[in-house]
């Protein structure tokens, strides 16, 4: 095979972090789902100029608050990150938008690494289903490369980024190999959406 769960046995204890993570992960994802829920319905996002005097209310901190929940969407993957691309373009403009959203899930993606190289299956089973655990497992063994194929599947929008993010912590890849494709290979992506949706202005 051409990966192995390295701490797949490793004990219980790694299990119940694991499950405290996912915990923690399921309780704020809950909190932002209320959020934007409540903001909707004292229709905050109504219309674009609504999202925009939304955004700027958190002053000079509102860039941030879009880096933060953008890496927060990769660990957690519940929500698709181009809506927070979408967010990003229309309250800052393309290029604003865009360096938010591109450091934000970058640093998401590699926090998601390195929490399925401490934590190992447990984390990533919590995190994802099976199925899909099996689906691309299978896809990955059959490559020549597993880096090569990282490194396209971040420059194509239809790739499970998050998934792989983890996948990539649990067989263990060379950590500076898998951080320097997330910055060479996750801006294209980004950058093409926050394009797109700067248009939307």
């Amino acid at each position: 095979m051409l990966f192995m769960v390295v701490q797949k046995g490793k004990g219980d204890e790694h299990m119940s972090k694991g499950k405290q993570v996912k915990v923690w992960a399921v309780i704020g994802f809950i909190v932002i789902l209320l959020l934007v829920v409540r903001m909707f319905f004292d229709r905050q996002f109504e219309s674009v100029e609504a999202l925009q005097n939304y955004m700027r209310g958190f002053g000079l901190a509102a860039p941030l608050v879009l880096l933060l929940f953008q890496a927060f969407q990769v660990v957690v993957p519940v929500l698709p990150g181009y809506l927070g691309c979408a967010a990003g373009a229309v309250a800052f403009g393309s290029m604003t938008g865009f360096w938010c959203n591109y450091i934000g899930i970058s640093l998401g993606s590699i926090i998601a690494y390195f929490l399925a190289r401490k934590y190992g299956m447990d984390i990533v089973t919590a995190m994802f289903p099976q199925k899909l655990y099996d689906k691309w497992s299978g896809r990955i063994e059959k490559s020549r490369s597993y880096g090569w194929f990282l490194f396209v599947a971040t420059l194509l929008p239809l790739f499970p980024d998050d998934f792989l993010c983890y996948f990539s912590g649990l067989m263990r890849m060379n950590s500076r190999k898998f951080i320097w494709i997330i910055i060479l290979g996750k801006p294209w992506c980004i950058l093409a959406y926050s394009l797109a949706f700067g248009l939307i202005r």
